[in-house]
């Protein structure tokens, strides 16, 4: 998900991207996130091993069509309620090996009913088939003929949305003849279907949270190149090949930086697609970015940053992701850090610097307006302006603190055992703090209850009847 930017000089591009994200976030898996204990969350007694789903989307008519199989083991011994995210989606049909189930649909919860009680660990598959017209969650835009996913997965597939619920995945996507799709995963199969269709199909075999899964189709241009261990595909519908080559030429660059600094180099086909408007969306295996984001950073190269922070969301966020979303920052801070720290590499310290100060500005605007909180929210819901401050930016300059704090060999040894200790897991602060102790060989409770889990006060004003003033 995209930073909060806060560039050196002001754009009025930017300032629809702040605008954006406002409205935006709301809508991102925050929306599934508006939830209290995690024993309140869909799906707390089940654990979702895989889904096969196949969605084909009216780009005309902005609905959609799907179904889905959901695969899953039981975690409570005599669970008969299971329940899903399932947004606004009208539910037409559950059932299991043929055999209709008894449903409701409460709210934005699928609410399903199993002939009888089950034991921990008894394994279920429950078809879902279901169709909607989604407000949020999918994009239709019919004057380019383009249809894309944006955040809240739950609006176009049956799913459970809780970030520490990781799933297989394979998705099969129809649209119109003569678009070009991207989604999770290898590629599987593409074929033509009758009345002027295209189906594509891709296998996840890595689990991910739900809230990366997604795709887009339209009538791209495509331009490539290669990373490290894979193929680099850029796409757009107003930008041709050598202006993606050029406005995409440092990805590469960018996957050997963190892979460095993650200690894991990244693996598979990466995919950058411009499409009609978003703040910016991290997916599995692939990002999606604006054309106007795309034309600024084709004017001034060093606007990129955005373009790294959804790809280190690949590791952070992607791949070791927040336990819940009281722990957003360690997917958003870590993002942001970490595109401040490509940016030092591209473009040198000032350009790191720039970011740190927009980031201390920011923390200081929040102290004096007493909006400051902890690093860790007791619950999510409804985020305002402040609290994605918050998580983002002073969750980004924490990090540089930390960093200050350790030197950098310690604190880039910490990143690195981290990130491959957690790789593929769920995280809290808790776990990031214990890591960097070992690394560092430092007792940093002091560091953790001052930036992470509490709030610096306003300042005091000086009183005018204070003689030393």
């Amino acid at each position: 998900m995209p930073a909060a930017t806060t560039p050196h000089r002001p754009s009025r591009l930017r300032a629809r991207l702040a605008a954006a994200l406002a409205a935006a976030a709301l809508a991102a898996p925050i929306a599934a996130a508006a939830q209290g204990a995690a024993a309140a969350r869909a799906g707390a007694n089940l654990d979702v091993l895989h889904y096969t789903a196949r969605v084909e989307p009216d780009i005309a008519g902005k609905t959609l069509r799907g179904q889905v199989s959901i695969r899953l083991a039981l975690r409570a011994e005599g669970a008969q309620q299971l329940e899903f995210d399932a947004g606004e989606l009208e539910i037409e049909k559950v059932s299991e090996r043929g055999r209709a189930l008894v449903f409701e649909k409460v709210e934005q919860r699928l609410r399903v009913r199993l002939p009888q009680p089950g034991k921990s660990g008894e394994r279920h598959e429950i078809d879902v088939v279901y169709r909607g017209a989604p407000r949020y969650g999918l994009e239709f835009h019919p004057e380019r003929s383009e249809v894309y996913t944006i955040f809240s997965t739950s609006q176009w597939l049956v799913c459970i949305d809780a970030p520490s619920e990781r799933a297989s995945l394979d998705l099969t996507l129809t649209v119109p003849s003569g678009l070009k799709a991207v989604g999770n995963g290898r590629l599987v199969s593409k074929s033509a279907l009758g009345g002027r269709r295209d189906s594509y199909r891709w296998r996840q075999d890595q689990p991910m949270p739900s809230y990366v899964y997604g795709f887009a189709a339209g009538r791209y241009n495509e331009a490539g190149g290669t990373g490290e261990n894979g193929e680099l595909r850029f796409l757009s519908a107003e930008l041709e090949g050598p202006q993606l080559r050029k406005l995409f030429g440092d990805s590469a660059d960018m996957l050997r930086f963190f892979g460095r600094r993650a200690g894991i180099r990244y693996r598979g086909t990466y995919s950058q697609v411009l499409v009609a408007k978003t703040v910016g969306q991290e997916l599995d295996g692939f990002a999606l970015l604006s054309e106007a984001y795309g034309r600024e950073v084709l004017e001034k190269p060093e606007a990129q940053g955005l373009i790294a922070h959804e790809l280190a969301h690949q590791w952070w966020g992607n791949m070791v992701t927040n336990r819940d979303w009281g722990q957003f920052w360690l997917n958003e801070g870590f993002a942001n850090f970490m595109a401040a720290a490509y940016l030092e590499h591209r473009f040198g310290e000032a350009a790191y610097r720039e970011r740190v100060d927009s980031w201390k500005r920011r923390l200081d605007k929040l102290r004096e307006s007493g909006k400051d909180h902890a690093l860790v929210y007791a619950n999510w819901n409804k985020p305002t302006a402040d609290d994605r401050a918050v998580v983002y930016q002073k969750g980004a300059y924490v990090l540089h603190l930390l960093r200050e704090e350790l030197g950098e060999r310690a604190f880039w040894r910490g990143v690195r055992t981290y990130t491959r200790a957690y790789y593929g897991h769920s995280v809290t602060s808790a776990d990031l703090r214990q890591v960097m102790e070992r690394a560092s060989g430092r007792d940093l409770s002091a560091f953790f209850a001052r930036w992470v889990d509490g709030a610096e006060p306003a300042p005091a004003m000086p009183s005018r009847l204070d003689p030393a003033k």
